[in-house]
C-alpha cells in the first residue's frame, strides 16, 4: 500500500485538519491564505481583498478533550484560479484581534453556492 492509498477519498471520511490539508497538497491546492496588512497573501507575490475570494468548502473541528483545539479550515478560491487554505482558531479561541481583524475579513468572502461546494471535491 503507498501513502496515497491511505489518504480517504471521501470527505465524510477526512475527519482531521492533517488528512484535509494532505489532499489538498496532493491535488496542489496547499497555499496558505495569510493574514497581513488587512489582506490574505499566499506567498505569490500578490495580495487578496475579499471580493477577490470566494469560500469553497468550510471545515470545523471539535477538540475532543479540549475545546482550545477546535478550528475551522476554509478552502478558498482567488479569481486568479489560485486554491488554497486558512486554517484559524474556532470561535473565541481565534487569536485575531479587533472588529477590523481577520474574523471581519473572512466576513466579506463570499461562500460558494451549495450546489458550486458540491462540484468542489478534495
Amino acid at each position: 500500500m503507498t501513502h496515497t492509498d491511505k489518504i480517504p477519498t471521501r470527505v465524510d471520511e477526512m475527519n482531521t485538519v492533517t488528512n484535509i490539508l494532505e489532499k489538498l497538497r496532493l491535488k496542489k491546492m496547499d497555499n496558505e491564505f495569510r493574514w497581513a496588512d488587512g489582506q490574505f497573501n499566499a506567498g505569490k507575490g500578490k495580495n487578496y481583498s475579499p471580493e477577490d475570494l470566494v469560500i469553497l468548502k468550510t471545515f470545523r473541528f471539535e477538540g475532543e478533550s479540549d475545546p482550545s483545539d477546535s478550528s475551522i479550515l476554509y478552502v478558498i478560491q482567488a479569481k486568479d484560479g489560485l486554491v488554497g487554505y486558512s486554517l484559524d482558531a474556532y470561535g473565541i479561541y481565534s487569536n485575531h484581534d479587533g472588529e477590523e481583524g481577520y474574523d471581519n475579513f473572512i466576513r466579506k468572502i463570499p461562500v460558494a453556492k451549495e450546489g458550486e461546494q458540491l462540484l468542489f471535491e478534495l
